[in-house]
């Protein structure tokens, strides 16, 4: 979910104005993908990166991600999804945003509809490099590890790997975004900053999606 700053400062407003414009295509787009009848979509939320971000915004953001999950998480739970979060929790979030986390986790947790993870304080990086500390620390034998133990000790082991991966802003960098998942995901970008992302638009990456030839390494002939 990219581009706020630039949305914001194309209008001459704070960067956390475009934070705060991002919300309504967050949930629009939850909705384009319920009506798709879409069962995972993850959001990259918050990075292990943006904590370089200046710290007026950071605290914006902290604020900001907890006010989301206190007003929509009664939204979400009657639209039957699930919430699920990815990511680090280090000293650095804030242990009241963490009780809410864990509150949204728990409300929800019974929901089957549509699984919404949330990356938070999330880097790929970071997910492998946990991934095999927690392989070292269950002793687990080097000639035993393999791609299902290290997915066994991913963050979400029951997350399946994306089939699409839509990157708004007109980048064209993954970022640091679930590195081992997207092994074989295709990927669409497009220039529109994600505060105007609308359902339209996921409608439209999916359609792209749908002409893709996958192949995972073998071939169609």
């Amino acid at each position: 979910m990219d581009g706020n700053g630039r949305w914001a400062q194309k209008r001459r407003l704070p960067r956390t104005e475009g934070h705060a414009a991002g919300e309504e295509a967050l949930f629009d787009t939850v909705e384009g993908a319920l009506d798709l009848g879409i069962k995972w979509l993850t959001v990259y939320a918050f990075s292990t990166e943006n904590w370089r971000r200046p710290a007026d915004e950071v605290r914006f953001l902290m604020q900001f991600n907890e006010s989301i999950l206190v007003r929509r998480r009664d939204e979400l739970n009657d639209r039957d999804v699930r919430i699920r979060f990815v990511g680090r929790r280090d000293w650095r979030v804030p242990k009241r945003l963490v009780r809410r986390m864990d509150e949204a986790f728990s409300l929800t947790a019974g929901n089957r509809t549509m699984t919404l993870t949330i990356a938070f304080n999330y880097g790929g990086r970071a997910e492998i490099v946990d991934a095999v500390r927690a392989l070292v620390a269950d002793k687990v034998p080097a000639k035993k590890i393999d791609e299902r133990a290290i997915r066994s000790h991913l963050y979400d082991p029951e997350m399946p790997d994306p089939d699409l991966v839509i990157r708004t802003s007109g980048e064209f960098r993954i970022s640091n975004f679930l590195l081992w998942e997207l092994a074989y995901s295709e990927l669409v970008f497009t220039d529109t900053l994600w505060p105007d992302f609308t359902r339209e638009h996921l409608y439209d990456a999916v359609r792209e999606f749908q002409g893709r030839d996958r192949r995972f390494g073998g071939t169609t002939r």
